[in-house]
């Protein structure tokens, strides 16, 4: 049973939040920049970004 997450928070939590997929630090970015490529990671240079993903939800 999962517990329930207010709407404020999970937009705080997860809107515009992106996962490097090389160091796993998270950066917050406008979407659009993201698929384009021009945001790239602080820590170690990639343009190779995901969405954070919300808890208990399965793939």
């Amino acid at each position: 049973m999962t517990k329930k997450i207010f709407p404020e928070a999970t937009a705080r939590l997860f809107h515009r939040v992106f996962v490097c997929k090389v160091c796993k630090s998270k950066i917050r970015a406008d979407a659009r920049h993201v698929r384009v490529g021009k945001v790239k990671c602080r820590k170690c240079g990639s343009k190779a970004l995901r969405p954070k993903r919300k808890p208990g939800v399965k793939k």
